[in-house]
């Protein structure tokens, strides 16, 4: 057994008071996952304040065979941040924006700076980094990189993994693996920054990452649009398709009311009633050039029958009110009781044929239970939620979860989709994913993990 006293002694000697605590009432805010599923517990979490600090506590840990979990923001949705016993590392004083270079259009930031802080650094030097997502505020790049974290712009910019030229991360057994880079092509072997794009931790520590910034644009045109169904929306997006298309999100009836009747400040922006909305972002690089083009697009949507209203925001102010109606819909649901999620992709062309089915099956299961899709259309990531009937018990809806996920992955699974589009595995899909991935697969990423970490020091109860 290790010897804890030991490596308490040890690490408070390489972190410094402000970088150790086994105040529980300090560490309990970290050990609750936003959802409520998963509680943890940790004997100490600790707080490094630099990637020499990251080193030599990974060391000290990896010697004594102390298992650790990396955390950024405490934003994950998996349970793959929420410690059960290991030493929870916290990545909140890695918080530097070390560097941004115009020219190169990269930005090197600390793990543990806030999404919204990276893009707030990009724009002061007249540049976008384009990663968006409803947790920016809190969530970490770490956190980000490690998760593959998806947000609303995948449909032009790509997932986490395409806006990185490289990371610099500890390893399990305290090495630094430098990878930062400000080049476009390097062609020097296998891309080893990848490997920890997506492993939730399991591989080692992000500690910083160069990030791909591009132009800003100089206008933004948000639109949200009234469609009697799915089939409509993806008229839509076979005719918005293009370089200035940058978001396409799909809310439902239940979604909108959810979020207007519970989200204060915010409001139906429409007169009359849809079974859908969407909410579609178009950037431009030259001012006035939208106007006619998006007047022509939603015109000739409306007379296609592909849309039966459209709202164009005038000014930011109505611009964000638009997007909050989407960004607010899991804190709306909250508010329909409990609520079975899940986070799934498929290939765009099939999202309708998803949305009816999986709303069949889980109705056939139970008749009165409240199915709210909603999310990604341009990319096909839906966040599939399944809210109780009104009034019923949470403990009895719950124990329905792993029938409703058997069906909703089935369905994903026969749609040649994936169970985990932008959330990760963590503890909730790890056997899902066993059951269900390549076998070629499954071994290969057992391979990897026993080569980089043979003691599995890093997150060893996630993924695999």
């Amino acid at each position: 057994m290790p010897d804890l006293n030991a490596v308490k002694t040890a690490l408070l000697h390489v972190l410094g008071p402000n970088g150790i605590t086994e105040d529980q009432s300090v560490i309990a805010p970290w050990l609750i996952e936003w959802r409520d599923r998963y509680f943890g517990q940790t004997p100490l979490m600790i707080m490094p304040a630099s990637t020499a600090e990251t080193a030599a506590a990974v060391k000290i840990c990896a010697e004594a065979g102390m298992a650790i979990m990396p955390q950024g923001g405490n934003t994950g949705l998996v349970g793959g941040n929420t410690p059960q016993g290991e030493i929870l590392l916290s990545t909140r004083r890695l918080n530097a924006v070390r560097s941004v270079s115009p020219a190169d259009n990269i930005l090197i930031a600390d793990a543990g700076v806030t999404l919204l802080d990276v893009q707030q650094a990009a724009s002061a030097a007249g540049r976008k980094f384009p990663l968006s997502l409803a947790s920016e505020g809190s969530c970490t790049i770490g956190g980000n990189l490690s998760t593959n974290a998806g947000g609303v712009h995948v449909i032009k910019y790509g997932t986490a993994k395409d806006l990185v030229t490289g990371v610099e991360a500890v390893l399990p057994n305290g090495e630094i693996y430098n990878g930062l880079s400000h080049l476009k092509k390097d062609n020097t072997g296998y891309d080893l920054s990848r490997l920890f794009l997506g492993a939730e931790g399991t591989l080692g520590i992000i500690t910083a990452a160069s990030l791909k910034l591009f132009p800003k644009p100089s206008a933004l045109v948000r639109v949200m649009v009234g469609l009697s169904d799915l089939q409509g929306a993806m008229g839509l997006l076979e005719r918005a398709q293009g370089a200035a298309l940058t978001m396409f999100e799909i809310i439902p009836r239940l979604g909108l009311s959810a979020v207007t009747a519970n989200i204060p400040g915010l409001s139906d922006p429409f007169s009359g009633v849809h079974q859908w909305y969407g909410v579609l972002d178009f950037e431009y690089f030259t001012p006035g050039a939208h106007q006619s083009e998006i007047e022509g697009l939603f015109s000739a949507a409306l007379d296609a029958g592909y849309i039966q209203d459209a709202v164009i925001a005038q000014n930011e102010g109505q611009a964000a009110n638009l997007l909050a109606l989407r960004e607010n819909m899991s804190a709306a649901q909250k508010f329909l009781g409990a609520s079975i999620k899940h986070d799934v992709s498929v290939p765009v062309a099939r999202v309708p044929e998803f949305m009816i089915r999986a709303d069949a099956a889980v109705t056939t299961l139970l008749p009165e239970c409240r199915p709210c899709g909603f999310g990604h259309l341009g990319d096909g990531n839906i966040h599939y939620n399944i809210s109780a009937s009104p009034g019923e018990d949470s403990e009895a809806f719950l124990k329905h979860r792993g029938a409703m996920e058997k069906i909703v992955h089935d369905i994903v699974t026969e749609l040649d989709g994936s169970i985990s589009a932008e959330h990760g595995i963590g503890i909730s899909k790890k056997d899902d994913l066993a059951m269900r991935a390549d076998p070629v697969k499954i071994a290969m990423l057992r391979a990897v993990k026993s080569a980089i970490d043979p003691k599995r020091i890093m997150n060893p109860r996630i993924m695999i």
